[in-house]
């Protein structure tokens, strides 16, 4: 073990106690905390009234401009008209008036000049005779109001003329009267109303004088019908002012430019948004402490709950802990190189380095988790050091490019070809750069346009180098068994792989039929089905010792083991998985590879040579013709060990039938069982069975019945028939 791999077995050794667990999460929030501290922290700028400002200045945050919004509000104000009520009663009260003023008139006429049917009557009623008469009784139907409104000369005409006249005048002058008075009649408006009335008027078909009267008394009952209306003006006004947005300084607003003078609406505005306040805040500081505590703790309760091995969890721990660390200092470098070349080099972070790190050592889960949050913590680092401001879109891209390196990275092509992902990947954020420039309706020219397109190109590739760089000291520092250090292992031109295929083919044959066995079985019960390929393929590699020992590399010649007794042939094929164990770790193969060659026989009792030495001797021990073990511990292990004795029963077979297979491998499953082979392993019962599945459908795939063939004379016979 090196010192990188000594150095973190002692940092997981600590991590066993939670106060450690604690710390360590601790110590990430106060780092995050110091990279984002500048990015937060209230900006105080030096400016002068009606003196050009030294630096564009943009808000750090939204506020409202309340001066504004009253000007605002006092300008719609003003344009609101005065509103102006029409009264209706008005004319219904005049109509009423004059025809009440001419009613009376028949009345008084009837009272004083009575027919002939009444002139012998005498005693009951006085006639009255004189027009003056007639004009006092009139007059005392009226009121005085009405009395000195109207001319003596109109009282005379009214009893003068007869009934009938007194009709048609009546209706002609209520007619004009609500018709003019129907219409809104301002105060300026009552003379023009007087002489529409007068020339409706004109037109009546009775005597001089009563149309005179008729013309006099519509005069006077033509008054102003239309005035101001206060409360329906002031509300009008109020809801004019409602609804007036209220003006606002927005973040990222451009308050002020660089050499642009600081007039008084300027400085106002940069008092508002709090630059001139003298005053310090430490809301910013609590809300950035509070957002790292949720995200932290968040992580501590997966890491604390979680339902991996405890050694497991701690390399999880350990590893997201030093990605976060890495992809946290590179966001903030390149955030600061940005800020000094004032330009958007922030879309070259390769932000998907820490998605494929996470992807390729730990699981899916996690490495979705670390891309968001990194794509939080980016919208504050890569806010151009304008506190308050987020800048989304950088967030968005982050966490963009990191899911679709996933998603890349999930295919079974891509998983060893990280470079070929990071050019896909640099590919599709040119595309999502783009798009965020068009939704944004941004308009740049040529060369910023393929300023971006190179950022985005160099974001994607960076990430792949970076992962493909930073791959090997995470796999030596934690003894991580990467899928891409499993494709690499199995590469046929593997010294090993070719060292097996040409000293014992019968045996590399075996192991490749194997592999494809225990892949699917650990596939279908959701173990590491590609670990289990690149496992058989050197589960055996211990037997290229002494390769003729073994009947599969025996051809046609004679078996060795005829010739020696069974304590020889014991040792020779127990060495295989001790040889094999001990070939890999020469060759520095991973530890799992080397478990796989040492306990894929666990402690499995070699059965023929154990019968043919009882038969030689009773007193032998049955445990000195088992294997040395261990039992398998991972379930992988497990199922390469039924799969090896299953391929090697079901190849020994003469005429192998489905029944025949299922009926062998559920013996060979049922003996390992008994024998306690899996009572290290956490193999379920249910899990066995899937297995035996598994085994059945791939082995009849491969021992399928097939058509006879006639006999090579009779073949040729048929052939020149």
């Amino acid at each position: 073990m090196n010192r990188i791999q000594k150095f973190f077995t002692q940092i997981k050794g600590l991590l066993v106690h939670r106060f450690f667990q604690v710390l360590l999460f601790i110590i990430l929030g106060l780092f995050a905390y110091g990279l984002m501290f500048s990015n937060v922290k209230p900006e105080r700028v030096q400016v002068e009234l009606f003196k050009p400002a030294e630096q564009t200045i943009r808000s750090t945050k939204t506020v409202e401009d309340t001066y504004k919004t009253e000007q605002e509000k006092e300008e719609i104000s003003k344009q609101v008209a005065d509103v102006y009520s029409l009264k209706k009663e008005y004319a219904k009260n005049k109509v009423d008036l004059i025809s009440s003023i001419f009613d009376s008139a028949i009345e008084v006429n009837k009272e004083t000049d009575p027919d002939e049917d009444h002139k012998e009557d005498e005693d009951k009623k006085e006639t009255v005779k004189t027009d003056a008469q007639k004009v006092s009784i009139l007059k005392e139907k009226l009121t005085d109001e009405v009395n000195k409104n109207i001319e003596e000369s109109v009282f005379l005409a009214l009893v003068q003329a007869d009934e009938d006249e007194l009709k048609i005048a009546k209706d002609s002058t209520i007619t004009a009267v609500n018709n003019v008075m129907s219409s809104r009649i301002a105060a300026s408006d009552v003379e023009n109303a007087k002489k529409k009335v007068v020339e409706e008027l004109g037109y009546m078909s009775i005597s001089g004088d009563m149309k005179k009267a008729s013309t006099s008394l519509a005069r006077t009952a033509i008054i102003q019908n239309v005035f101001f209306d206060k409360d329906k003006t002031e509300e009008q006004r109020r809801k004019a002012v409602e609804s007036v947005e209220p003006i606002r300084i927005l973040q990222g607003q451009i308050i002020v430019e660089e050499n642009q003078l600081v007039d008084r609406d300027v400085y106002r505005q940069l008092e508002l948004a709090g630059f001139l306040n003298t005053e310090s805040t430490i809301y910013p500081y609590i809300g950035l402490l509070l957002f790292i505590f949720l995200t932290f703790a968040a992580f501590y309760y997966y890491f604390y709950y979680s339902v991996s091995k405890k050694d497991n969890k701690y390399n999880q721990l350990l590893i997201f802990s030093l990605v976060f660390i890495l992809s946290m200092a590179t966001m903030k470098t390149v955030s600061i190189l940005a800020d000094l070349k004032n330009s958007n080099l922030e879309y070259i972070f390769p932000g998907a380095m820490a998605a494929m790190l996470i992807k390729i050592l730990l699981n899916d889960r996690l490495a979705v988790a670390m891309i968001i949050l990194l794509g939080s913590y980016g919208t504050i680092i890569f806010n151009g050091d304008t506190p308050g401001n987020l800048d989304f879109s950088m967030g968005l891209y982050i966490i963009f490019g990191g899911l679709t390196a996933i998603i890349i990275l999930s295919r079974p092509n891509f998983k060893s070809k990280v470079l070929v992902a990071g050019l896909l990947l640099s590919l599709i954020n040119m595309a999502f750069v783009f798009s965020l420039i068009f939704i944004m309706d941004s308009h740049y020219t040529r060369m910023e346009y393929l300023y971006y397109a190179s950022a985005a190109l160099g974001s994607g590739v960076g990430a792949a180098v970076l992962t493909m760089g930073l791959l090997p000291f995470f796999e030596a520092g934690f003894g991580i068994l990467s899928s891409i250090k499993l494709i690499e292992l199995a590469n046929p031109n593997h010294p090993l792989l070719r060292k097996i295929l040409i000293e014992a083919p019968g045996t590399y044959h075996h192991s490749v039929m194997v592999a494809n066995l225990a892949e699917s079985a650990c596939e279908a019960i959701g173990s590491n089905g590609l670990l289990a390929r690149v496992g058989s393929y050197y589960h055996d590699i211990g037997k290229t010792k002494r390769p003729h020992f073994f009947i599969e590399n025996q051809m046609s010649e004679e078996n060795p083991h005829d010739r020696l007794q069974p304590e020889t042939s014991r040792d020779v094929i127990i060495a295989h998985a001790l040889d094999g164990g001990e070939m890999l770790r020469s060759h520095k193969f991973p530890k799992e590879i080397v478990d796989i060659a040492e306990q894929h026989h666990g402690t499995t009792l070699l059965k023929f040579f154990y019968h043919k030495a009882k038969k030689q001797d009773e007193s032998t021990l049955e445990a000195a013709y088992r294997y040395p073990g261990p039992r398998a511990i991972m379930k992988e292990v497990a199922v390469i060990g039924i799969a090896d004795s299953v391929e090697a029963a079901v190849r020994s077979m003469k005429h192998p039938t489905p029944e025949k297979i299922e009926e062998l491998v559920s013996f060979i499953i049922q003996d390992r069982i008994s024998d306690g082979q899996f009572d290290e392993c956490d193999i379920t019962m249910r899990e066995l069975s899937i297995v035996k599945h598994s085994l059945c459908e791939s082995l009849n795939g491969i021992f399928h019945s097939r058509i006879e063939y006639p006999e090579p004379d009779k073949l040729g016979q048929k052939v020149t028939e």
